[in-house]
Protein backbone atom coordinates (compact mmCIF):
# COMPACT_ATOMS: atom_id res chain seq x y z
CA UNK A 1 0.00 0.00 0.00
CA UNK A 2 1.33 3.45 -0.91
CA UNK A 3 2.04 5.61 2.11
CA UNK A 4 0.15 8.90 2.29
CA UNK A 5 0.70 11.74 4.70
CA UNK A 6 -2.59 13.25 5.86
CA UNK A 7 -3.17 16.94 5.22
CA UNK A 8 -0.63 17.30 2.39
CA UNK A 9 -2.93 17.93 -0.57
CA UNK A 10 -2.35 21.18 -2.44
CA UNK A 11 -4.96 23.93 -2.73
CA UNK A 12 -5.31 23.08 -6.44
CA UNK A 13 -6.12 19.43 -5.63
CA UNK A 14 -8.63 20.47 -2.96
CA UNK A 15 -10.33 22.91 -5.36
CA UNK A 16 -10.59 20.21 -8.03
CA UNK A 17 -12.11 17.76 -5.55
CA UNK A 18 -14.60 20.35 -4.32
CA UNK A 19 -15.64 21.25 -7.87
CA UNK A 20 -16.27 17.58 -8.65
CA UNK A 21 -18.41 17.11 -5.53
CA UNK A 22 -20.51 20.18 -6.34
CA UNK A 23 -21.02 19.05 -9.95
CA UNK A 24 -22.18 15.58 -8.98
CA UNK A 25 -24.50 17.04 -6.35
CA UNK A 26 -26.12 19.05 -9.13
CA UNK A 27 -26.53 15.88 -11.20
CA UNK A 28 -28.59 14.19 -8.47
CA UNK A 29 -30.85 17.14 -7.73
CA UNK A 30 -34.20 15.79 -6.45
CA UNK A 31 -37.63 16.49 -5.01
CA UNK A 32 -39.55 14.52 -2.38
CA UNK A 33 -43.18 13.74 -3.20
CA UNK A 34 -46.04 11.55 -2.01
CA UNK A 35 -48.64 9.89 -4.20
CA UNK A 36 -51.69 7.79 -3.29
CA UNK A 37 -51.45 4.13 -4.21
CA UNK A 38 -54.29 4.58 -6.71
CA UNK A 39 -52.39 7.32 -8.54
CA UNK A 40 -49.13 5.36 -8.64
CA UNK A 41 -50.87 2.27 -10.03
CA UNK A 42 -52.75 4.33 -12.61
CA UNK A 43 -49.58 6.08 -13.79
CA UNK A 44 -47.85 2.70 -14.04
CA UNK A 45 -50.60 0.76 -15.84
CA UNK A 46 -52.09 3.39 -18.14
CA UNK A 47 -50.29 3.04 -21.47
CA UNK A 48 -48.08 0.13 -20.36
CA UNK A 49 -48.83 -2.01 -23.42
CA UNK A 50 -47.59 0.74 -25.75
CA UNK A 51 -44.64 1.60 -23.50
CA UNK A 52 -46.19 5.00 -22.81
CA UNK A 53 -46.99 4.65 -19.11
CA UNK A 54 -45.94 7.69 -17.10
CA UNK A 55 -44.18 5.58 -14.45
CA UNK A 56 -42.18 2.88 -16.24
CA UNK A 57 -39.64 0.13 -15.51
CA UNK A 58 -36.39 0.58 -17.50
CA UNK A 59 -34.50 -2.24 -19.22
CA UNK A 60 -31.68 -2.27 -16.66
CA UNK A 61 -34.14 -3.18 -13.91
CA UNK A 62 -34.64 -6.80 -12.95
CA UNK A 63 -37.79 -8.79 -13.78
CA UNK A 64 -40.71 -9.10 -11.42
CA UNK A 65 -39.16 -11.62 -9.04
CA UNK A 66 -41.22 -11.38 -5.86
CA UNK A 67 -43.17 -14.56 -5.23
CA UNK A 68 -46.76 -14.56 -3.95
CA UNK A 69 -45.71 -14.83 -0.30
CA UNK A 70 -43.45 -11.80 -0.51
CA UNK A 71 -46.01 -9.77 -2.44
CA UNK A 72 -48.62 -10.66 0.17
CA UNK A 73 -46.37 -9.59 3.02
CA UNK A 74 -45.80 -6.22 1.35
CA UNK A 75 -49.54 -5.67 0.87
CA UNK A 76 -50.04 -6.58 4.54
CA UNK A 77 -47.50 -3.92 5.52
CA UNK A 78 -49.31 -1.29 3.44
CA UNK A 79 -52.67 -2.36 4.83
CA UNK A 80 -51.68 -1.94 8.47
CA UNK A 81 -49.76 1.28 7.86
CA UNK A 82 -46.17 0.19 8.43
CA UNK A 83 -43.52 2.56 7.01
CA UNK A 84 -42.67 1.74 3.38
CA UNK A 85 -39.19 2.56 2.02
CA UNK A 86 -38.91 5.41 -0.44
CA UNK A 87 -39.38 4.65 -4.13
CA UNK A 88 -36.71 6.28 -6.30
CA UNK A 89 -37.80 7.60 -9.70
CA UNK A 90 -36.19 9.91 -12.24
CA UNK A 91 -37.71 12.46 -14.61
CA UNK A 92 -36.45 11.35 -18.03
CA UNK A 93 -35.15 14.03 -20.38
CA UNK A 94 -32.58 12.14 -22.48
CA UNK A 95 -34.72 9.49 -24.21
CA UNK A 96 -36.67 10.61 -27.29
CA UNK A 97 -40.36 9.84 -26.83
CA UNK A 98 -40.02 9.39 -23.07
CA UNK A 99 -39.44 12.99 -21.99
CA UNK A 100 -41.25 13.80 -18.77
CA UNK A 101 -41.97 10.17 -17.87
CA UNK A 102 -40.77 8.78 -14.54
CA UNK A 103 -38.21 5.96 -14.73
CA UNK A 104 -38.22 3.69 -11.67
CA UNK A 105 -34.69 3.53 -10.28
CA UNK A 106 -35.61 1.54 -7.17
CA UNK A 107 -38.99 0.21 -6.06
CA UNK A 108 -40.19 -1.68 -9.13
CA UNK A 109 -41.13 -4.76 -7.10
CA UNK A 110 -43.31 -2.66 -4.79
CA UNK A 111 -45.07 -0.83 -7.62
CA UNK A 112 -45.66 -4.04 -9.56
CA UNK A 113 -47.06 -5.72 -6.45
CA UNK A 114 -49.51 -2.88 -5.86
CA UNK A 115 -50.62 -3.16 -9.49
CA UNK A 116 -51.02 -6.94 -9.20
CA UNK A 117 -53.12 -6.61 -6.05
CA UNK A 118 -55.42 -3.75 -7.08
CA UNK A 119 -56.18 -5.45 -10.41
CA UNK A 120 -57.09 -8.75 -8.70
CA UNK A 121 -54.03 -10.59 -10.00
CA UNK A 122 -52.79 -11.39 -6.49
CA UNK A 123 -54.50 -13.55 -3.88
CA UNK A 124 -53.07 -12.89 -0.43
CA UNK A 125 -51.26 -15.90 0.99
CA UNK A 126 -49.28 -16.71 4.13
CA UNK A 127 -50.18 -13.57 6.09
CA UNK A 128 -49.14 -13.88 9.73
CA UNK A 129 -50.74 -10.75 11.18
CA UNK A 130 -53.84 -10.16 9.04
CA UNK A 131 -54.62 -13.86 8.93
CA UNK A 132 -58.30 -13.19 8.16
CA UNK A 133 -57.23 -11.77 4.79
CA UNK A 134 -55.56 -14.97 3.56
CA UNK A 135 -57.35 -15.97 0.36
CA UNK A 136 -58.53 -12.41 -0.34
CA UNK A 137 -57.99 -10.49 -3.56
CA UNK A 138 -58.57 -6.74 -3.75
CA UNK A 139 -62.22 -6.93 -4.86
CA UNK A 140 -62.97 -9.20 -1.88
CA UNK A 141 -62.33 -6.27 0.46
CA UNK A 142 -65.24 -4.16 1.61
CA UNK A 143 -65.56 -1.03 -0.61
CA UNK A 144 -64.60 1.36 2.23
CA UNK A 145 -61.41 -0.67 2.83
CA UNK A 146 -60.63 -0.58 -0.90
CA UNK A 147 -60.91 3.21 -0.88
CA UNK A 148 -58.71 3.51 2.20
CA UNK A 149 -56.09 1.23 0.68
CA UNK A 150 -56.04 3.27 -2.51
CA UNK A 151 -55.49 6.43 -0.46
CA UNK A 152 -52.38 5.04 1.26
CA UNK A 153 -49.41 7.06 0.06
CA UNK A 154 -46.01 6.14 -1.29
CA UNK A 155 -43.13 8.49 -0.70
CA UNK A 156 -40.96 9.11 -3.73
CA UNK A 157 -37.54 10.60 -4.25
CA UNK A 158 -37.84 12.09 -7.73
CA UNK A 159 -34.58 12.91 -9.48
CA UNK A 160 -35.01 15.94 -11.71
CA UNK A 161 -34.39 15.90 -15.45
CA UNK A 162 -30.75 16.87 -14.77
CA UNK A 163 -29.98 13.21 -13.93
CA UNK A 164 -28.92 11.47 -17.15
CA UNK A 165 -29.03 7.71 -17.75
CA UNK A 166 -25.52 7.20 -16.40
CA UNK A 167 -26.52 8.81 -13.10
CA UNK A 168 -29.71 6.72 -12.94
CA UNK A 169 -27.90 3.44 -13.61
CA UNK A 170 -25.21 4.34 -11.11
CA UNK A 171 -27.81 5.02 -8.43
CA UNK A 172 -29.59 1.74 -9.22
CA UNK A 173 -26.36 -0.24 -8.79
CA UNK A 174 -25.44 1.60 -5.58
CA UNK A 175 -28.86 0.99 -4.04
CA UNK A 176 -28.94 -2.65 -5.06
CA UNK A 177 -25.38 -3.52 -4.05
CA UNK A 178 -25.55 -1.86 -0.66
CA UNK A 179 -26.97 -5.01 0.86
CA UNK A 180 -25.18 -8.32 1.09
CA UNK A 181 -28.40 -10.33 0.83
CA UNK A 182 -27.71 -13.37 -1.32
CA UNK A 183 -29.51 -13.79 -4.64
CA UNK A 184 -31.34 -17.03 -5.37
CA UNK A 185 -28.55 -18.44 -7.53
CA UNK A 186 -25.97 -17.63 -4.88
CA UNK A 187 -28.05 -19.50 -2.30
CA UNK A 188 -28.35 -22.52 -4.58
CA UNK A 189 -24.57 -22.76 -4.84
CA UNK A 190 -24.43 -23.34 -1.10
CA UNK A 191 -27.69 -25.09 -0.28
CA UNK A 192 -28.04 -27.18 -3.44
CA UNK A 193 -24.39 -27.77 -4.24
CA UNK A 194 -23.87 -30.73 -6.54
CA UNK A 195 -23.18 -31.84 -10.11
CA UNK A 196 -25.98 -29.76 -11.64
CA UNK A 197 -24.66 -26.50 -10.22
CA UNK A 198 -21.17 -27.41 -11.42
CA UNK A 199 -22.57 -28.04 -14.90
CA UNK A 200 -24.45 -24.72 -14.90
CA UNK A 201 -21.23 -22.89 -14.07
CA UNK A 202 -19.45 -24.62 -16.96
CA UNK A 203 -22.17 -23.59 -19.41
CA UNK A 204 -22.22 -20.03 -18.06
CA UNK A 205 -18.56 -19.68 -19.08
CA UNK A 206 -19.13 -20.50 -22.77
CA UNK A 207 -17.68 -17.70 -24.89
CA UNK A 208 -20.67 -17.64 -27.26
CA UNK A 209 -23.14 -17.42 -24.37
CA UNK A 210 -21.32 -14.42 -22.94
CA UNK A 211 -21.18 -12.78 -26.36
CA UNK A 212 -24.93 -13.13 -26.89
CA UNK A 213 -25.98 -12.36 -23.30
CA UNK A 214 -24.44 -9.07 -22.12
CA UNK A 215 -24.79 -8.40 -18.41
CA UNK A 216 -23.54 -5.80 -15.95
CA UNK A 217 -20.56 -6.61 -13.76
CA UNK A 218 -22.83 -6.56 -10.73
CA UNK A 219 -25.18 -9.10 -12.34
CA UNK A 220 -22.26 -11.33 -13.26
CA UNK A 221 -20.97 -11.27 -9.69
CA UNK A 222 -24.45 -12.16 -8.49
CA UNK A 223 -24.42 -15.30 -10.68
CA UNK A 224 -26.97 -14.03 -13.21
CA UNK A 225 -25.26 -16.03 -15.95
CA UNK A 226 -25.83 -19.26 -14.05
CA UNK A 227 -29.40 -18.16 -13.29
CA UNK A 228 -30.17 -17.75 -16.99
CA UNK A 229 -28.60 -21.09 -17.92
CA UNK A 230 -30.66 -22.79 -15.21
CA UNK A 231 -33.85 -21.14 -16.45
CA UNK A 232 -33.13 -22.39 -19.97
CA UNK A 233 -32.76 -26.03 -18.95
CA UNK A 234 -35.59 -26.00 -16.39
CA UNK A 235 -38.15 -24.37 -18.69
CA UNK A 236 -37.05 -26.45 -21.67
CA UNK A 237 -37.77 -29.61 -19.73
CA UNK A 238 -40.82 -28.56 -17.75
CA UNK A 239 -42.33 -25.19 -18.68
CA UNK A 240 -45.75 -26.82 -19.13
CA UNK A 241 -45.64 -28.08 -15.53
CA UNK A 242 -44.52 -24.73 -14.08
CA UNK A 243 -47.05 -23.20 -11.68
CA UNK A 244 -46.38 -19.82 -10.05
CA UNK A 245 -43.18 -19.72 -7.99
CA UNK A 246 -40.09 -19.45 -10.18
CA UNK A 247 -37.74 -19.95 -7.22
CA UNK A 248 -39.42 -23.17 -6.10
CA UNK A 249 -39.61 -24.46 -9.69
CA UNK A 250 -35.89 -23.88 -10.26
CA UNK A 251 -34.89 -25.26 -6.87
CA UNK A 252 -36.83 -28.47 -7.50
CA UNK A 253 -35.21 -28.85 -10.91
CA UNK A 254 -31.71 -28.59 -9.44
CA UNK A 255 -32.57 -31.00 -6.61
CA UNK A 256 -33.94 -33.52 -9.08
CA UNK A 257 -30.85 -33.41 -11.29
CA UNK A 258 -28.50 -33.65 -8.33
CA UNK A 259 -30.36 -36.68 -6.96
CA UNK A 260 -31.31 -38.52 -10.15
CA UNK A 261 -28.45 -37.60 -12.46
CA UNK A 262 -28.59 -36.20 -16.01
CA UNK A 263 -27.06 -36.62 -19.46
CA UNK A 264 -24.45 -33.90 -19.38
CA UNK A 265 -23.37 -34.24 -23.01
CA UNK A 266 -26.94 -34.17 -24.30
CA UNK A 267 -27.76 -31.01 -22.34
CA UNK A 268 -24.53 -29.35 -23.40
CA UNK A 269 -25.16 -30.17 -27.08
CA UNK A 270 -28.68 -28.75 -27.00
CA UNK A 271 -27.49 -25.59 -25.23
CA UNK A 272 -24.68 -25.02 -27.72
CA UNK A 273 -26.96 -25.72 -30.69
CA UNK A 274 -29.48 -23.15 -29.45
CA UNK A 275 -26.74 -20.53 -28.97
CA UNK A 276 -25.32 -21.08 -32.45
CA UNK A 277 -28.77 -20.73 -34.02
CA UNK A 278 -29.35 -17.44 -32.19
CA UNK A 279 -25.92 -16.25 -33.33
CA UNK A 280 -26.71 -17.15 -36.95
CA UNK A 281 -30.22 -15.72 -37.22
CA UNK A 282 -30.80 -13.06 -34.55
CA UNK A 283 -28.57 -10.00 -35.20
CA UNK A 284 -28.88 -8.61 -31.67
CA UNK A 285 -28.63 -11.97 -29.91
CA UNK A 286 -30.89 -11.95 -26.87
CA UNK A 287 -30.92 -8.16 -26.63
CA UNK A 288 -33.93 -6.11 -27.66
CA UNK A 289 -31.80 -3.85 -29.87
CA UNK A 290 -28.18 -2.99 -30.71
CA UNK A 291 -28.29 -0.08 -28.28
CA UNK A 292 -29.15 -2.31 -25.32
CA UNK A 293 -26.30 -3.62 -23.18
CA UNK A 294 -28.38 -5.71 -20.80
CA UNK A 295 -30.32 -8.97 -21.24
CA UNK A 296 -33.73 -9.38 -19.63
CA UNK A 297 -34.67 -12.73 -18.14
CA UNK A 298 -38.08 -12.84 -19.80
CA UNK A 299 -36.74 -12.18 -23.30
CA UNK A 300 -33.91 -14.69 -22.82
CA UNK A 301 -36.33 -17.40 -21.66
CA UNK A 302 -38.70 -16.86 -24.57
CA UNK A 303 -36.00 -16.90 -27.25
CA UNK A 304 -33.72 -19.58 -25.82
CA UNK A 305 -36.42 -22.12 -24.96
CA UNK A 306 -38.51 -21.34 -28.03
CA UNK A 307 -35.51 -21.86 -30.31
CA UNK A 308 -34.53 -25.13 -28.63
CA UNK A 309 -38.08 -26.50 -28.89
CA UNK A 310 -38.22 -25.65 -32.59
CA UNK A 311 -34.85 -27.31 -33.21
CA UNK A 312 -36.06 -30.45 -31.47
CA UNK A 313 -38.75 -30.74 -34.15
CA UNK A 314 -36.63 -29.56 -37.08
CA UNK A 315 -32.90 -29.95 -36.34
CA UNK A 316 -31.92 -28.52 -39.75
CA UNK A 317 -34.31 -25.58 -39.55
CA UNK A 318 -33.39 -22.46 -41.53
CA UNK A 319 -35.04 -19.19 -40.65
CA UNK A 320 -36.15 -16.57 -43.13
CA UNK A 321 -38.22 -13.63 -41.92
CA UNK A 322 -37.61 -12.59 -38.29
CA UNK A 323 -39.81 -9.49 -38.24
CA UNK A 324 -42.03 -11.19 -35.65
CA UNK A 325 -39.25 -10.58 -33.11
CA UNK A 326 -40.09 -6.87 -33.28
CA UNK A 327 -43.88 -7.20 -33.42
CA UNK A 328 -45.97 -5.47 -30.71
CA UNK A 329 -47.31 -8.88 -29.67
CA UNK A 330 -43.85 -10.23 -28.86
CA UNK A 331 -42.93 -7.00 -27.12
CA UNK A 332 -46.02 -7.39 -24.95
CA UNK A 333 -45.12 -11.00 -24.10
CA UNK A 334 -41.55 -10.09 -23.14
CA UNK A 335 -42.26 -6.95 -21.10
CA UNK A 336 -45.17 -8.35 -19.11
CA UNK A 337 -44.89 -8.21 -15.35
CA UNK A 338 -46.58 -11.60 -14.94
CA UNK A 339 -43.29 -13.47 -15.13
CA UNK A 340 -44.64 -15.91 -12.52
CA UNK A 341 -47.74 -16.68 -14.57
CA UNK A 342 -47.76 -20.17 -16.09
CA UNK A 343 -50.02 -18.98 -18.91
CA UNK A 344 -47.67 -16.20 -19.95
CA UNK A 345 -44.52 -18.28 -19.60
CA UNK A 346 -46.11 -20.81 -21.95
CA UNK A 347 -47.41 -18.16 -24.33
CA UNK A 348 -44.12 -16.36 -24.89
CA UNK A 349 -42.09 -19.56 -25.30
CA UNK A 350 -44.54 -21.06 -27.75
CA UNK A 351 -44.83 -17.78 -29.63
CA UNK A 352 -41.14 -18.11 -30.58
CA UNK A 353 -41.37 -21.83 -31.30
CA UNK A 354 -44.46 -21.51 -33.49
CA UNK A 355 -43.17 -18.54 -35.50
CA UNK A 356 -39.93 -20.37 -36.17
CA UNK A 357 -41.83 -23.43 -37.41
CA UNK A 358 -44.22 -21.35 -39.52
CA UNK A 359 -47.32 -22.37 -37.60
CA UNK A 360 -48.69 -18.84 -37.35
CA UNK A 361 -48.58 -15.86 -39.75
CA UNK A 362 -45.25 -14.02 -39.47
Amino acid sequence: MTEHAAGHKSDTERDAAEAQIVQLQRDVDYDTKEYPVETVVDKYLKGIEDDQNEIFIPDYQRDFTWDVARQSKFIESVMIGLPIPYVFVADVADKPGSEGRLEVVDGSQRIRTLAQFTTDNLILTGLRKLTALNGFCFSDLAPPRQRRFNRRTLRMIELTERADEEVRRDMFERINTGSEELRDMEKRRGILAGPMNTFLTECARFALFNELVPLSEVAIRRREREELVLRFFAYLEGYEQFQHSVVEFLDEYVKSKNQNGFDKESLRSEFEGMLQFVKDYFPTGFRKADTHNRTSRIRFEALAVGVALALREQPNLQLGDTSWLYAPEFKKFTTSDASNSRTKVKRRIEYVRDHMLGRVPA
